[in-house]
């Protein structure tokens, strides 16, 4: 099985996205581990903060009051309502207003300067030692983030204490909001980028259109001012190619015309004396001049192939191909009577008005058509259709002959692709001339099976109303 070729935009395409995704990948988990590392580290310092406002409180309070007053008003002030000590479904606000569920993830520790708690909403399950600082501890199934620290003035220790779940959540939610745009933006980068390059590769798109479409007869260089800088190397070494394939097209095109045309002389005096003993012996030269005849048709066939390759003498005007397509059954009705062969015409136009040239259109219906006669039995049937088809016209010619396979019909197109020596007695150049005509009048030749699946072969011509410029 044979390979696809490498498609250099997809390529780029698949190096340029997985290099934008594992740039974006990496910058995303950067990007999600610096955003939790900042909010631990805000969120420490507003464990912190509060603990030093619960400090302000108890230095306001100890000055003003007993122990035991100070201890009725942190649990006053601070003791959690019981809706919030719910994990109940409802809304961040509880439902009576009087706090927020996540109330419940704080809690505060007061001791006197003795160590006798005044508040405990934390209710630990071990005993930390009073010492300042940030700790850890676990309390209620959860682990706590705490920070302690000591009035200096009254004595009196106070910590502060975060659930670290919710600490969590915050943090992931927050971070997932720094990245989450990112991921928004990674597949809409990846399309831009996929379309940057389709949009940076059309120049060589444009170089290729030419390329396509240029003809063997109308070979000339591709414009290197659309070229970019690094493909105009290239452009020029195509450049320099093409050069070199047209002077040796041109070579090969004026030695098969310089070649027919020396020909010519030496076989006509050639014809001329086989005639003279013919005459004498016409048994013995019978087969002799028709050998030469045949070179002299191949010598022709040589010199219109020549021509119309070259375009020497093509003026285009209007003209009937009903009535050219007409003329050319009638020209070939003598050489189809002979095998006992009945052409027929079935045009449902009548004036198919072409652009063209009448003489090349003849000859190529001729061409066809004797073609057609040549390889069918005798007391068969050619028919020609003329009809309508899109912006141009379709002449299709069917005969009842051995037909020709379809892998082998581009061959039989071609220069001298006669597939069978038995068959005939041309030189293969018929159907090769009659598609170089054709595709000079801006039309095409197709060769295709019967369409009632009778043994046979219809060449199918189109050819539009206008030629192109």
């Amino acid at each position: 099985m044979r390979n696809r070729p490498m498609s250099l935009t997809r390529t780029l395409i698949a190096l340029v996205a997985s290099t934008v995704m594992l740039i974006a990948a990496v910058a995303a988990a950067w990007s999600y581990i610096e955003s939790n590392h900042e909010l631990e580290e805000l969120f420490d310092a507003e464990l912190a903060q509060s603990t030093r406002v619960i400090q302000g409180l108890v230095h306001h309070l100890a000055s003003t009051g007993s122990p035991e007053q100070l201890s009725g008003i942190l649990q006053q002030t601070l003791q959690l309502p019981e809706g919030a000590l719910d994990e109940g479904d409802y809304d961040e606000v509880l439902p009576d207003g009087t706090g927020h569920k996540y109330e419940k993830k704080l809690a505060f520790e007061v001791w006197t300067p003795e160590g006798t708690p005044l508040l405990d909403t934390l209710a630990a399950n071990d005993d930390l030692a009073l010492k300042p600082g940030y700790a850890w501890a676990e309390a209620t199934g959860f682990q706590w983030r705490t920070f302690t620290l000591q009035d200096p003035q009254t004595g009196y220790w106070i910590r502060t204490a975060q659930r670290e779940d919710i600490r969590q959540e915050l943090s992931q939610q927050l971070a997932m909001g720094n990245i989450f745009p990112l991921l928004i933006a990674l597949p809409l980068l990846v399309l831009a980028v996929a379309v940057a390059i389709q949009l940076g590769f059309r120049p060589l798109r444009k170089l290729e259109q030419p390329v396509r479409h240029m003809a063997p007869e109308r070979i000339h260089p591709l414009n290197t001012q659309h070229a970019p800088r690094e493909v105009s190397g290239l452009v020029m070494a195509v450049n320099g190619l093409l050069e070199r394939l047209d002077d040796a097209l041109d070579r090969e095109r004026r030695f098969s015309a310089d070649a027919a045309h020396e020909l010519r002389t030496p076989l006509t005096a050639l014809r001329l004396n086989l005639e003279k003993l013919e005459a004498t012996d016409p048994a013995k030269f019978r087969e002799l001049t028709a050998a030469v005849d045949r070179m002299g048709h191949l010598v022709e066939q040589m010199l219109l192939l020549s021509r119309v390759d070259a375009g020497v003498g093509f003026s285009p005007e209007y003209v009937n191909l009903s009535d050219i397509v007409a003329q050319s059954i009638a020209d070939v009705s003598p050489l189809a009577l002979r095998k006992g062969i009945e052409p027929s015409l079935e045009d449902s136009i009548g004036q198919a008005m072409v652009s063209g040239q009448a003489a090349l259109l003849n000859t190529l219906m001729r061409s066809l058509l004797a073609n057609a006669i040549q390889y069918s039995p005798e007391n068969t049937r050619i028919d020609t259709q003329l009809s309508a088809d899109g912006d141009g016209f379709c002449i299709r010619i069917c005969d009842q002959g051995p037909g020709i396979p379809a892998d082998h019909r581009d061959k039989a197109l071609g220069r001298f692709g006669r597939l069978d020596q038995r068959l005939g007695s041309g030189a293969g150049l018929g159907l090769a001339i009659s598609r170089r005509i054709a595709e000079l009048h801006g039309g095409a030749l197709i060769l295709e099976d019967r369409p009632d699946g009778q043994q046979g072969l219809c060449v199918n011509i189109w050819l539009p109303v206008r030629t192109p410029a």
